[in-house]
């Protein structure tokens, strides 16, 4: 349950109490983020500093805010199917808000920006923990917090072609990944909206994006198996080159590279969809 004194904060529109100093506030939030609540830790604790760091409250701290946010991803890092995975996929949307508000006003240096690229992309590779919904604890959701995260980063300034790319190597990474389970929550289409932030910057190449999306149609074939469910590994993979498809063909502000991206990634839905794409067979004619 949701302590009376943060009922109380939520009640007064998020404003930062007067009778405790921010660092012990920032500290219980912070900590709060792991809870197996969802009413603790996503519907107070990542709207408060989501709120706070949005109102400017952690302008001359946000460095160690965002350090602090670092060490969470690394809490329970390895583990699947345990309560650590709250604090660590909590931790990257807290991070996300805080590059998000950086890439609005420019607080930090640009080496700080790129360590925490580097924290997140290392974590996000070794995240074994892919559920989506746990029940009775709400969101986990490590994997498309960890894509919106991504996405946030492709828009810093400080983040140009060669590290923009290193992004869209990470996706393809964490995407093709084996795992004991199919991402089923949405995480594909999460995944896609980053690669549509990276290729909005307009800097990476068709040269490069072309091979990327070969290598996840390579993934992307279900062929017939006797012994396994070739689905299970290809569906994710299939499930991306569809969102992106939709992305490329109905979001706004599409980028520059989309009428030959878009080609390249109808003729990869078609070579892996082949067997759905056959003409009808016409009926026998009768004499």
């Amino acid at each position: 349950m949701v302590s009376d004194y943060w009922q109380q904060v939520q009640r007064t529109g998020l404003q930062v109490p007067a009778d405790r100093p921010l660092d012990e506030l920032t500290a219980e939030l912070t900590s709060m983020l792991g809870s197996t609540a969802a009413e603790v830790r996503d519907g107070t604790a990542y709207p408060v500093l989501a709120t706070w760091i949005d109102r400017g409250v952690y302008d001359d701290l946000l460095a160690g805010l965002g350090d602090g946010m670092v060490a969470g991803l690394q809490s329970g890092l390895g583990e699947s199917g345990t309560d650590s995975v709250f604090r660590r996929s909590f931790s990257a949307l807290v991070l996300s808000e805080c590059l998000q508000h950086n890439n609005e006003r420019h607080l930090l240096p640009g080496s700080k920006v790129l360590e925490w690229g580097d924290h997140i992309a290392t974590w996000y590779l070794r995240e074994r923990d892919t559920r989506g919904y746990v029940q009775g604890k709400g969101w986990a959701h490590a994997i498309a917090h960890g894509a919106d995260a991504i996405g946030v980063l492709a828009g810093s300034p400080h983040f140009a072609a060669n590290e923009l790319t290193v992004l869209l190597d990470v996706v393809a990474d964490r995407l093709l990944m084996p795992s004991s389970a199919p991402l089923l929550s949405g995480e594909p289409d999460r995944m896609a909206v980053a690669t549509m932030a990276v290729l909005r910057r307009n800097v990476v190449s068709l040269s490069i994006l072309e091979p990327w999306i070969a290598r996840i149609a390579a993934s992307a074939r279900a062929l017939g198996s006797a012994t396994e469910n070739p689905y299970a590994r290809t569906l994710d993979p299939q499930n991306f080159l569809r969102a992106l498809f939709v992305q490329l063909s109905l979001a706004a502000d599409p980028p520059q590279v989309r009428p030959d991206l878009l080609l390249t990634v109808i003729d990869a839905l078609r070579a892996t969809n082949s067997e759905y794409l056959q003409a009808p067979r016409q009926p026998a004619e009768v004499d």
